[in-house]
C-alpha cells in the first residue's frame, strides 16, 4: 500500500494510502489539511508483506519503513514481530493507529478480497497479532480494510474480519 501513481502497475488508489500519508504521490492527496507528511515513516511498521511491487520496494527502502515479511514472521514468529512493530509505532506518540488489510491473510482463510495472494497470514497468526495489539493497549484507532463481500464465499471473510476486530478490542478465549 505504498505505491504512488508513478510506481503502481494497476493505478488503483487503494494501493497508495501509506505513500500518501508519508507525503509521496499526488499533491491533491498528500497536501490535504495543508500539511505533509501526515506520518513519520520511522514510526510506522507493516506486518505480513509478501507481494511488493518494485516501486514500493524502492520507496520502502528510501523512507526506512519497517516491513515484516512473511518470511520474517515464519523465521521469528508473529509474537516477536508484533511486539517490535508496536514498539516502533509507540515511539513518537501516546498511541497509534492500526490498519488491518484483510488481504494480508492467506486467501484460503479470507477469500473475499480483490487482491488475494497465496502465502499470507494464517487465521491463528492474525488472531495472535490482534490479541497482542489489545494487550499492548496503545491503539487509538483501528480499521479493517479490503473486505469485498461480492467476492466472499458464504460471508467467511466478513465474519473473520469481525472476529479479528473483536480480538483487537480485547476478546479472548478465557
Amino acid at each position: 500500500d505504498m505505491n504512488t501513481p508513478e510506481t503502481s502497475p494497476s493505478g488503483n488508489i487503494h494501493g497508495m494510502p501509506l505513500a500518501v500519508l508519508f507525503g509521496e504521490g499526488v499533491p491533491r492527496l498528500t497536501d490535504m489539511e495543508d500539511f505533509s507528511p501526515k506520518i513519520d515513516p520511522r514510526f510506522c511498521a507493516h506486518i505480513g508483506a509478501r507481494d511488493v511491487d518494485a516501486g514500493e520496494r524502492d520507496l520502502i527502502r528510501r523512507l526506512g519503513v519497517r516491513f515484516f515479511t512473511m518470511r520474517e514472521i515464519d523465521e521469528r514468529g508473529m509474537s516477536v514481530c508484533v511486539d517490535e512493530a508496536i514498539s516502533i509505532a509507540s515511539q513518537a506518540s501516546a498511541g497509534y493507529h492500526v490498519t488491518f488489510d484483510i488481504d494480508a491473510l492467506d486467501p484460503g482463510d479470507a477469500p473475499g478480497s480483490g487482491t488475494v495472494v497465496r502465502g499470507g497470514m494464517t487465521y491463528r497468526e492474525a488472531h495472535l497479532a490482534m490479541e497482542k495489539i489489545a494487550e499492548a493497549g496503545g491503539a487509538l484507532s483501528l480499521e479493517m480494510v479490503e473486505i469485498n463481500t461480492a467476492l466472499d464465499i458464504n460471508n467467511r471473510t466478513a465474519e473473520l474480519g469481525v472476529e479479528l476486530l473483536l480480538s483487537a478490542l480485547g476478546k479472548t478465549i478465557l
